[in-house]
């Protein structure tokens, strides 16, 4: 690897996206596994279900229609089973809304700047999954960015306006058009992508075979 280069890896996830959250673990892992690349990684929005009203609906009502009732009890006790061997103790039965994600994109996407993005997706993981917390709530926004160190004020201002709503939506546009049909997908130095919550140890392999492309580091694909 070149010292000039670093390899970036572009995470498009949903926040309430399940198989996200433990892709964001063995992200995690993969990168201890590969200590001797220091990614930049970013997070991208998507949304599974950009039908969800602004304010949320019925966690119950919601999976009823996507999946029905016997199916998403069978769905989701396999994703608390590989969860659990993550070490991320899913409680879904804690969830009481499914919620819009935009807001908590455009949280994200300000986090950004102040290099807190992974802590404010993490915790949003953790209000979500782990607490029932209702993500779509300004409230529970806010609580996530003061835990991140982010400036609270501001984003309460910014979350009363309407700022970067569309360009989290064009971003949204953009993964799609880009081929995007399910998260996480990992864009791995512009070009190279995987779908999926790949394991640990493929995601490091990944890794250390990209920084390690003659090509690596080249500015073609996605921005």
């Amino acid at each position: 690897m070149r010292e000039m280069d670093v390899l970036t890896i572009d995470v498009v996830s949903d926040v309430m996206c399940p198989w996200c959250c433990i892709g964001k673990r063995r992200l995690d892992r993969a990168q201890v596994l590969a200590p001797d690349i220091e990614p930049v990684v970013r997070w991208r929005p998507f949304q599974l279900d950009a039908t969800i009203p602004a304010n949320g609906m019925d966690r119950q009502d919601y999976l009823d229609k996507k999946f029905g009732r016997d199916k998403a009890a069978e769905i989701y006790a396999q994703i608390k089973e590989t969860g659990e061997a993550e070490g991320i103790l899913f409680a879904f039965d804690r969830i009481t809304r499914s919620p819009n994600t935009i807001n908590a994109h455009r949280l994200i996407r300000w986090a950004e700047t102040g290099h807190q993005q992974d802590a404010v997706v993490e915790r949003l993981f953790e209000l979500y999954f782990t607490e029932g917390e209702d993500i779509g709530e300004l409230s529970v926004l806010l609580d996530a960015a003061r835990e991140a160190k982010m400036d609270a004020e501001l984003v309460e201002e910014m979350l009363a306006t309407d700022r970067d709503v569309d360009a989290v939506k064009k971003e949204i546009e953009l993964a799609h058009e880009l081929g995007v049909q399910g998260v996480p997908t990992f864009i791995i130095d512009r070009t190279h992508i995987l779908v999926g919550a790949q394991r640990a140890e493929l995601l490091a392999d990944a890794l250390v075979q990209i920084s390690q492309e003659p090509s690596f580091g080249d500015e073609e694909g996605p921005g």
